[in-house]
């Protein structure tokens, strides 16, 4: 942006950009009068880290951006579905939605010193009525008292909390729980939806009538205070292709997480039961596509890469429209799981797992992707990679990833298309999966791609060479 220069140029020549950008003009902010600063939208944007939120929602975006111009410590705000967020200091990982790994419906405000902006739109910004600034001293005042009633409250009856919001904003922050009420929201957790290696998942719902899906995990070492900043630090973690977290509770040694409920459950039940819907290739293809998403933006564009460990199609959820989001991601540091114990920690997963948690290597981002890709033959094949094929030749049984390299390098990869499609796929579209997938599941991590690199491959905007047949997939088999 114009507005802001790189803090260390040299810095940013050798690579490193962890210094950031600064205002060109400090912003003018003085307790005894108005402020005369502005805000820039910027469009289609993920919004960044530890946004505050206001406990009496402003009534329209006018009222939030004079929320954040009235405290001099606030620095943006976003105003989205009625939902007023406000971020006070540095801003850290705003990405731009640039169509292929990043996707952001969000406008992010800015504050600017008003040289800063285009007279433009400073013409067009109105200065906020004198009645909004009583509104907003009441408001001030009303939430301080209701802050601190609750923390006595809290402190009187050792709850681990009481419908107390950490924020308001689409897809970030989260809700504490009382145990009871999620007792009840899930019907003293009886209806069972799915279960895994981090714990048991419940249909609950609340007294809103929202539907949630409540996990209780299993095996968490954390005590309550690293428990809540793992779990916080999880709220802030926003994608379209990410299963929101709604909220969590601490009730002596159980540990609950309160997820947004996928009408459509996992992408299992519609690749391998007869009894799902029949998924046709267009929306195979956009789930695809839609996973390496999530995953690219957790490996590249949080933070700090989070390595998600269990991707299998029991952790890709669907929503009402099939739009694929992950669930279960960074479990691992939430219950306090030491890498080293995954794989016997784990369920089931054994199918997906790399090569390198047997080897004793360290775990990098790449165990994801040799998962997707194992994930990516079930979705071309309808089966599971784990049950056998038989060859019209002895009867030999072969490990279906590899048959799949095998008539990759044939140039017969329709033979691997699950049947129940009969035949109705883009055969172009079907290649390039089947091509990402091999190189996904190769031996070494090196020579696989990395998320983001995948993301392009499927979006038709870059291409693969021909992948060698893994040696440890070959072996297995003979």
């Amino acid at each position: 942006m114009e507005s802001f220069s790189r803090t260390s140029p040299q810095d940013w020549e050798l690579g490193d950009r962890t210094g950031g950008c600064s205002k060109n003009t400090p912003l003018d902010c003085n307790g005894n009068r108005s402020s005369t600063d502005v805000f820039q939208p910027i469009a289609r944007v993920t919004l960044p880290y530890g946004p505050q939120s206001l406990q009496h929602a402003p009534a329209n975006r006018s009222e939030c951006e004079w929320a954040c111009l009235t405290n001099c410590s606030c620095t943006a705000y976003s105003y989205h579905d009625s939902k007023c967020s406000v971020w006070q200091g540095e801003l850290f990982s705003v990405n731009k939605d640039d169509g292929i790994e990043i996707s952001s419906e969000y406008t992010l405000y800015i504050r600017l010193a008003a040289g800063d902006v285009p007279s433009s739109t400073r013409d067009s910004k109105r200065k906020p009525a004198a009645g909004a600034v009583i509104a907003a001293s009441v408001i001030s005042f009303g939430l301080l008292m209701l802050m601190l009633l609750l923390v006595i409250l809290r402190n009187r009856f050792n709850w681990c909390g009481m419908s107390s919001q950490a924020t308001n904003q689409g897809n970030v922050g989260v809700v504490a729980f009382r145990y009871a009420d999620l007792g009840r929201a899930t019907k003293n957790f009886s209806v069972k939806l799915g279960a895994g290696g981090f714990g048991t998942v419940f249909k609950g719902v609340l007294s809103d009538l929202t539907s949630v899906a409540v996990k209780r995990l299993e095996g968490a070492r954390q005590g309550e205070k690293q428990f809540r900043a793992e779990v916080s630090a999880l709220g802030l973690i926003q994608h379209i292709n990410l299963v929101k977290l709604v909220g969590f509770c601490c009730h002596g040694d159980k540990r609950l997480l309160v997820y947004e409920h996928m009408c459509n459950g996992s992408l299992d039940s519609h690749l391998f039961q007869s009894n799902g819907t029949v998924l046709n290739w267009s929306t195979r293809y956009q789930i695809a596509i839609g996973v390496a998403r999530g995953l690219s933006y957790l490996h590249q564009s949080c933070r700090e890469c989070i390595i998600h460990c269990d991707i299998k199609p029991e952790n890709v959820l669907l929503d009402e429209s099939f739009v694929p989001k992950i669930a279960d991601f960074g479990l691992a540091s939430v219950i306090g799981r030491d890498f080293s114990r995954v794989l016997t920690t784990f369920r089931g997963t054994t199918g997906y797992l790399a090569p390198e948690w047997l080897s004793g290597v360290a775990i990098t981002s790449k165990v994801d992707v040799y998962s997707f890709g194992m994930v990516l033959i079930e979705i071309i094949s309808g089966r599971r990679n784990a049950s056998v094929v038989h060859t019209s030749s002895n009867d030999h049984v072969t490990f279906f990833p590899v048959q799949a390299i095998n008539k990759l390098h044939e140039g017969d990869v329709q033979s691997l298309v699950d049947p129940e499609l009969h035949g109705d796929f883009n055969l172009d579209e079907v290649e390039r999966v089947c091509n990402v997938a091999c190189w996904c599941i190769q031996d070494n991590e090196l020579e696989r791609p990395t998320m983001g690199e995948v993301v392009r491959v499927l979006k038709g905007l870059m291409e693969l060479d021909m992948p060698p047949m893994p040696r440890l997939l070959a072996a297995i088999t003979t």
